[in-house]
């Protein structure tokens, strides 16, 4: 099999891609790395948070009640979706977007609400608190980055599910990746 139909059908490129995941993967690390020290500090295993531009800003978001509704920290629930992203989005080859289309939506889900989530929390952070978090903004930027990416991968699978649907193929089957109808729709 050749790198060319690996491409969906329609489009000129592979969002499957490694070229197009990679980023996605190391974006989503480097998003739960900053949740994890955010969420240290939450959990009071570490003393002070870095904030190079707004004073006592961090300080304030972080023990702010809105970061405190859940049992668990904000930003602990935030490193643990950054981990789930960057674990869908290593599994699986090049044509997971027909092999594995559980992943892919699994993924596509993953990604999108938490970027939804973050842009929530950061138009919250002004408007509720008056300041500001460096490295909540930080990774609300990394959250929304990784959005679009994970869509394109995400509505090459859907296509592909509606052309199993329309091909009468077994859609439960092909969205779980069974080989036996692998190769009956493209």
């Amino acid at each position: 099999m050749s790198k060319e139909d690996a491409i969906p059908p329609g489009w000129s490129y592979n969002p499957a891609s490694w070229q197009q995941r990679l980023p996605i993967v190391i974006a989503a690390l480097v998003g739960f790395a900053i949740a994890t020290y955010l969420g240290l500090f939450q959990l009071k295993v570490i003393d002070t948070v870095w904030e190079p531009f707004f004073g006592n800003g961090s300080r304030k978001i972080l023990t702010s009640k809105t970061s405190q509704i859940l049992p668990v920290p904000d930003a602990v629930l935030g490193a643990i979706g950054y981990l789930v992203d960057a674990l869908a989005g290593v599994i699986g080859g090049i044509r997971r977007w027909r092999t594995m289309p559980w992943i892919v939506i699994a993924f596509g889900l993953a990604v999108g609400p938490l970027g939804f989530v973050s842009v929530l929390l950061v138009v919250l952070q002004p408007v509720m608190y008056d300041a500001w978090c460096t490295l909540c903004l930080s990774t609300a930027l990394i959250s929304v980055v990784m959005i679009g990416p994970a869509m394109d991968e995400m509505l090459a699978s859907l296509q592909y599910m509606k052309r199993v649907k329309d091909a009468r193929v077994s859609m439960w089957k092909a969205f779980w990746g069974y080989k036996e109808v692998q190769g009956k729709v493209i």
